[in-house]
């Protein structure tokens, strides 16, 4: 698909036929009928962040009375009720610390890779960056010794959209979009597999969705490192970036993205559609629009519901989701790999 013909459908009124072009895409990819979730948690080890985004409720700033670090044992403790209640994979982020040395991450990381045989999907491309900075490290050294302690792969947390001059505007200290490439570039490099994320709804213009989908899309000709992409809407509520927003993406501009992004990113596998700022039933039709994969049951999440995101789903809610849209439900892992027949 050429950018002109993904910019004509962004402002095409025919939903339908986006959505059923996207449609053939996905079973072109996944021709099993199959449609997939994983059961993790998202661990926030602190909220302690100087970057202040305006889209961002979950922050505070160093020193803030609500901030803190989660110690190893608290983690530990999540970690092991996700085991028993059948999870494979934690997903770690916070805040981006300016004290916390790579020292820190090592050992966390060995400190649970010691106790507990679990996937390890962590730290953002900003998170990465900045332990790098705070520690005086290459982006090369910094990832090599995460992954040598125990990072199996890295979220696409941080991206919002990959376009500078929207970034200077709701994230203007984080970092900028070659940063956020590099991180994910270099990670490819290492033999590392890496997830790609696209917030929007944020008052951005179709222009910058396209940037955006291009820079992954060029990526992974470059790479094939990313699994999977997964847009999601900003989530107004307790951001002073929602002032400014006056309108949040409805579930008809949420479908049509998520089908032309299945379109445009012909050579990314697999597209993740979102319950967690959706909703079971709009997250279901997704299934309908180019997506194969419904997310995690999300043990734990703190960063959205923040920002007022308040859905919530258990193991069997999405497996009776996924039936009731046509499709087998099946488990997988982090790497997008099935652990179940059924």
């Amino acid at each position: 698909m050429t950018r002109q013909e993904a910019l004509d459908l962004f402002r095409s009124d025919d939903l339908i036929g986006i959505g059923m072009a996207a449609d053939a895409v996905r079973r072109r990819h996944h021709p099993e009928g199959v449609a997939t979730y994983i059961i993790d948690r998202n661990i926030n080890y602190t909220n302690f962040c100087t970057e202040y985004c305006t889209f961002c409720a979950f922050y505070r700033p160093l020193g803030h009375a609500e901030g803190y670090v989660l110690p190893k044992e608290t983690i530990w403790e999540k970690i092991r009720e996700t085991i028993e209640l059948g999870g494979t994979g934690v997903l770690m982020q916070g805040g981006l610390h300016p004290e916390l040395k790579i020292e820190w991450y090592e050992d966390m990381l060995r400190s649970i890779k010691e106790r507990f045989r679990i996937h390890l999907h962590c730290f953002s491309s900003p998170e990465i960056l900045n332990i790098a900075e705070v520690s005086g490290l290459s982006l090369r050294d910094t990832i090599v010794r995460l992954r040598d302690t125990g990072l199996d792969s890295i979220p696409g947390g941080g991206a919002e959209i990959l376009d500078d001059e929207v970034r200077q505007r709701i994230s203007r200290l984080k970092c900028n979009t070659k940063e956020w490439l590099e991180v994910h570039r270099v990670a490819h490099s290492l033999g590392m597999r890496t997830t790609a994320t696209m917030m929007f709804g944020a008052g951005e213009t179709i222009e910058h969705r396209l940037n955006h989908l291009d820079h992954i899309r060029r990526l992974q000709e470059e790479t094939g490192g990313f699994t999977a992409f997964i847009p999601w809407t900003f989530q107004a509520g307790n951001t002073s970036l929602g002032r400014s927003v006056h309108e949040e993406a409805t579930a008809v501009e949420y479908l049509k993205t998520l089908a032309i992004s299945r379109l445009y990113l012909d050579n990314v596998e697999n597209i993740q559609c979102s319950w967690v700022t959706q909703g079971l039933k709009t997250c279901q039709v997704g299934l309908r629009f180019g997506a194969n994969d419904v997310g995690s049951t999300m043990i734990e999440e703190n960063v959205v519901s923040a920002a007022g995101a308040h859905h919530s789903a258990e193991e069997e809610d999405l497996r009776r989701l996924i039936r009731d849209a046509g499709f087998i439900p099946k488990q997988r892992d982090t790497l997008y790999r099935s652990l179940f027949l059924n």
